[in-house]
């Protein structure tokens, strides 16, 4: 059979309908592959940075990963930037990278990298030794890729390989083992702790998600009558609802009522996140000394924190058992509703003097104006960036996979790609993106390529002409001036830009004007670009946030 069309069975053959890439001449092959079968999509973005982010952001949103093809060395390593967001947010993907020819390696060919140039940036590194192994090697690699704690993986095949016809090896079926149970003494443990406690707190990462355990965590929280406080992965895990247990988002510009809400709890669940320094501010916030930990991965244990019970297991496992050990307990602690209530009413006014603002408006002023346009089921991807760390306050997320953010690799220019992978993941919803202009510039191409494919959804871009946090810093804590990295000398007109690739824009200058310009956006069945100018000499979140 065919090396090519082998590799695109194994695909689709696992569910995996759609690959994101740039095409080369060495990955013609695969194109020429799916060119015959209407099972499975290719996907052409404008940068390989863009791939990578495009998969992530479609897996983030919809639980399965996606494909990704590129081209050897600097299609590889542009990539790259996506591999790792994605390997520290435990998101699936497949990519596909085609090799130097074996006969070649080493002599300096066209693109060459060594293969052990990816290792740090992935699950896991496969290369494809002998062309018979190949449809094997992609069946093991889809595998380890969907197992938890999952993460991507990276295929190296020759180029060479792939125009062959050989006998090729059929593939086993994998059964993506990995830690199953939990220890039943660990369990009665922590229930034990955490019913004895009068004030638990929950502290919820995107371990959860990846389980598409909310509904057990819901139902936890409830029995526990705690608040829970999300990390920037766990956002959305339960709707940011007044009727629901959350509290807020643990980041850099957390509230001190929410820092004040984990240091008080006598008792604290965490589940599901690996406390990065990134969340804890390098492990800064104060937690009590009763805690149990819950993660797949042993090495999570005692990162910065000691547990009291540490526990590695699924977190949809390890939630369903502990509701079942608490279900005969009495558990002393109440009011968890009315403490979360509290934590969100005491952020919500230390924003009050930020809301009602002229144009330009704030970033707190302008995000609410868009949440209130953008329907309540729309799938929403966030960039990095200084509206972003607003947002984690400001911008209510509606549920598991309907609000997508980078964790702590950070990545500026996720935003738009993440999007585009998002709609085409769920072609039914509104997908809107929150991006500043720092961002877009990262990846401005993009834009081109939603046109190109059509793939309707709604840009925002949040302007104010500065790499703001940057500038802030530059003139208070070195001898710089304030606003030297802004260009306002030199504006760019992002309704211009998006014109100029065929794509509708619009401008939108006050409340009224934001929720009646994204209202429109996101009815409308194509892309919508719209630029919200926000004030450049605002206050950071981080800053406004922690003054007592």
């Amino acid at each position: 059979m065919d090396v090519n069309r082998a590799v695109i069975e194994r695909l689709t053959s696992n569910g995996i309908d759609t690959m994101f890439g740039i095409p080369g001449k060495q990955t013609l092959p695969l194109n020429e592959a799916i060119g015959a079968r209407d099972d499975i999509r290719f996907v052409v973005a404008r940068h390989e940075t863009a791939v990578s982010h495009q998969a992530w952001g479609y897996a983030e949103t919809s639980g399965t990963p996606a494909a990704t093809a590129v081209v050897p060395g600097p299609g590889d390593m542009n990539a790259m930037n996506g591999l790792k967001n994605a390997l520290n947010d435990c998101t699936p993907l497949v990519h596909i990278a085609v090799e130097t020819e074996p006969e070649v390696r080493g002599g300096g060919g066209i693109h060459e990298t060594p293969p052990d140039t990816y290792d740090t940036v992935v699950k896991e590194n496969l290369l494809v030794e002998r062309p018979e192994s190949t449809a094997a090697v992609v069946e093991e690699a889809i595998a380890i890729a969907e197992t938890p704690p999952k993460g991507p993986v990276r295929i190296g095949i020759p180029k060479n390989f792939l125009t062959m016809d050989v006998p090729l090896s059929t593939p086993g079926e994998y059964n993506r083992e990995y830690v199953e149970g939990v220890a039943e003494p660990d369990i009665d443990a922590a229930a034990t702790l955490l019913a004895e406690a009068t004030e638990p707190v929950l502290i919820v990462g995107g371990g959860v998600r990846a389980a598409n355990a909310s509904d057990s965590l819901r139902r936890l929280a409830d029995r526990l009558e705690a608040p829970i406080v999300t990390t920037y992965k766990g956002k959305g895990v339960l709707p940011d609802d007044p009727d629901e247990y959350v509290a807020g988002t643990l980041s850099g510009s957390a509230s001190p009522e929410l820092l004040d809400c984990l240091a008080t709890a006598d008792a604290a669940l965490a589940v599901g996140t690996d406390f990065d320094a990134v969340a804890t501010r390098t492990w800064s916030v104060e937690l009590p000394a009763d805690l149990v930990h819950v993660t797949l991965d042993a090495d999570d244990l005692g990162n910065g924190y000691d547990p009291t019970v540490g526990i590695i297991a699924d977190a949809g496992v390890a939630l369903s058992e502990l509701e079942a050990a608490l279900a005969d307990r009495a558990v002393r602690a109440s009011d968890g509703t009315r403490r979360a209530t509290a934590v969100r009413e005491a952020t919500s006014d230390r924003l009050d003097p930020l809301r009602d603002s002229s144009p330009p408006l704030t970033s707190v002023s302008a995000l609410e104006s868009v949440r209130d346009a953008v329907p309540r089921d729309a799938v929403v991807s966030v960039d990095a960036g200084g509206f972003r760390v607003w947002a984690l306050n400001v911008f209510e997320a509606a549920g598991p996979r309907s609000y997508v953010n980078p964790g702590s690799w950070a990545t500026m220019g996720t935003g738009l790609p993440a999007g585009i992978g998002a709609q085409l993941a769920n072609p039914g919803d509104d997908v809107v993106v929150l991006t500043g202009d720092g961002g877009l510039m990262m990846c401005i191409h993009e834009l081109h390529t939603a046109v190109a494919e059509n793939v309707p959804i709604t840009v925002v871009v949040f302007t104010n002409e500065d790499y703001a946090i940057i500038s802030d810093q530059a003139g208070r804590d070195y001898d710089l001036s304030e606003g030297e990295y802004n260009w306002s000398d030199a504006p760019i007109s992002f309704t211009s830009l998006a014109e100029s690739m065929g794509m509708r824009s619009e401008r939108a200058d006050d409340p009224a004007e934001i929720r009646s310009t994204v209202e429109s956006a996101t009815a409308a069945d194509e892309p919508v670009l719209v630029e919200i100018p926000t004030d450049p000499s605002e206050p950071q979140a981080s800053d406004w946030m922690s003054t007592e």
